[in-house]
């Protein structure tokens, strides 16, 4: 059983809603839901159930059109937009089921970025994305350009780079949609270790119900409403 502390997200009935033409469509409906610190978490459910849309609320990407953002005591509304992205980067690490690495830079490179975007000089930025390649396991190929790694290990690099800044949380939608079914358990193996040896709190989203198994949390979202919300472990 993971050790629940204070939550470090908290979403209170949060709408978002979209225009389709003419049409309106509510993608979630009242949504309330706490993340607490050292979570693992799935968010899981059908395509068009909504998951993509909470990721974006969660990951400060979006705003909800009704209701109210949380993060880490802030109340994300009161900020305005240079305040928030600053906020962003330094709390929260994405990694996305396109690996979105930059194709000109080397692995040791593409971790640097959100640290040399943050203003951190190169010394130390390249010494702590050294540290967070040898927690993926890939220091030996750090000089590589990604289309010379494999998809595993692009997303690998992907997640160094997310948990290079030291975040609070770390999200990623659909990061073994791309991915075989060896390759999917073993990113997902290796972000329940980082969970575990670095403390940061993880949330997920997969329509692959066999990853489930290594959540201690999962959350069943359907037609924008939470179905189920189940604590595994």
């Amino acid at each position: 059983m993971i050790e629940i502390h204070q939550p470090i997200l908290k979403l209170r009935n949060i709408k978002r809603r979209f225009m389709l033409g003419e049409t309106s469509i509510d993608a979630l409906n009242s949504v309330s839901l706490d993340i607490h610190e050292g979570e693992f978490l799935a968010v899981w459910g059908p395509s068009g159930s909504g998951k993509s849309t909470l990721m974006n609320i969660i990951g400060l990407i979006d705003n909800p059109t009704e209701g109210e953002v949380i993060f880490d005591g802030q109340d994300i509304h009161l900020l305005n937009d240079d305040a928030l992205t600053n906020f962003r980067s330094e709390k929260i690490g994405f990694v996305f089921q396109n690996f979105n690495l930059v194709p000109v830079l080397s692995a040791l490179e593409n971790v640097m970025l959100p640290l040399q975007i943050q203003g951190v000089v190169e010394e130390l930025a390249r010494g702590r994305a050294i540290a967070a390649l040898v927690d993926v396991g890939l220091e030996r190929f750090k000089n590589s350009l990604p289309d010379k790694l494999s998809g595993g290990q692009r997303q690998r690099v992907a997640i160094a780079r997310a948990l290079v800044v030291n975040p609070k949380l770390v999200i990623a939608d659909e990061p073994t949609a791309n991915l075989d079914s060896e390759n999917s358990s073993m990113v997902v193996e290796l972000m329940r270790e980082m969970n575990r040896v670095r403390k940061v709190t993880f949330v997920f989203t997969t329509h692959d119900t066999r990853l489930l198994d290594h959540v201690d949390r999962k959350i069943l979202l359907r037609d924008g409403n939470i179905i189920s919300d189940e604590v595994t472990a």
